[in-house]
């Protein structure tokens, strides 16, 4: 039997605001704007971290930080995550504890880009040891996903001002990609956090073939290393890449396309894994 999932509330919050403005013009009208909200977590009573989020499904982002942090295993090690947002407050209660807490979390690390997330020090350790699948990806696979991304309903089309990350699995035909996860936050870390903790909740071979990873940030050691968690082996950004993001990349295996908009695209790493078509960029 597979272990028993956590119990997660489901504490929502509105994710956006009107506020007044005056523009250029000089008129006064009215606008929104995402909302941005503290969010303390707490792991059995001990304060850990608190996450600057958008606050769209706090419960997965509470949990995929836990597991991208390498302080718990899988979902199975919490008992329940509650969200009160009147206190602004995640509680994760564990069947067991987390070895080492101070430890492990004793160093953080200030990372790059919105939102300012940090990490701990062991997210840096132990890369070499990360396996990722034989995922292979056409070209024309990687337009069709692009083209998804574009037609997607967003908090950015309506209000801007954050990242959007999401999961796709490959299929058999040329073009053959589903989304199956999509996640806004004021941080790019945060997207893809709330995706790991999606992924911990789904059941066995909810997801199968190729995984992808979309995210418009950039493609950063954090974002690298977290997607190589995943079990994704190619990643793909309307951006670009950061130098310690290439040397991960090439380090663990993994395909890195930045740059990726309409046709356009640019391969910094793993080249191997993407089936080139560039009869279709003519297109």
């Amino acid at each position: 039997m597979s272990p028993a999932l956590p119990r997660l509330s489901s504490a929502r919050a509105p994710l956006t605001r009107e506020v007044e403005i005056v523009d250029e013009h000089g008129e006064r009208g009215l606008v929104s704007i995402p909302a941005e909200r503290d969010l303390t977590v707490y792991v059995d009573r001990r304060e850990l971290v608190t996450l600057m989020t958008l606050g769209a499904q706090p419960e997965l982002l509470v949990l995929g930080y836990l597991l991208n942090q390498r302080l718990i295993e899988s979902a199975a090690d919490c008992e329940s995550i509650t969200v009160d947002w009147e206190v602004n407050a995640a509680a994760v209660k564990t069947h067991s504890g987390i070895d080492r807490i101070e430890e492990r979390t004793a160093k953080k690390v200030v990372t790059t880009g919105c939102g300012q997330g940090s990490v701990f020090g062991e997210l840096m350790a132990g890369i070499e040891q990360l396996a990722l699948p034989p995922t292979r990806m056409r070209q024309s696979q990687l337009y069709a996903l692009v083209n998804a991304i574009r037609l997607q309903e967003s908090t950015y089309k309506s209000a801007g001002s954050v990242h959007g990350c999401a999961l796709f699995t490959l299929g058999e035909g040329d073009d053959d990609t589903t989304m199956q996860c999509f996640v806004e936050d004021v941080g790019r870390h945060n997207a893809i956090d709330t995706i790991a903790g999606w992924i911990a909740m789904q059941p066995p071979g909810r997801l199968e073939g190729g995984r992808v990873f979309y995210t418009t940030g950039r493609l950063t050691s954090e974002m690298v290393i977290k997607s190589a968690q995943m079990g994704v082996a190619i990643v793909v950004s309307r951006s670009g890449i950061t130098q310690m993001g290439h040397e991960v990349a090439t380090k663990v295996g993994l395909c890195a396309i930045g740059r990726a908009t309409n046709k356009r695209f640019v391969c910094y790493a793993g080249a191997e894994r993407l089936e080139l078509q560039p009869e279709l960029a003519l297109r």
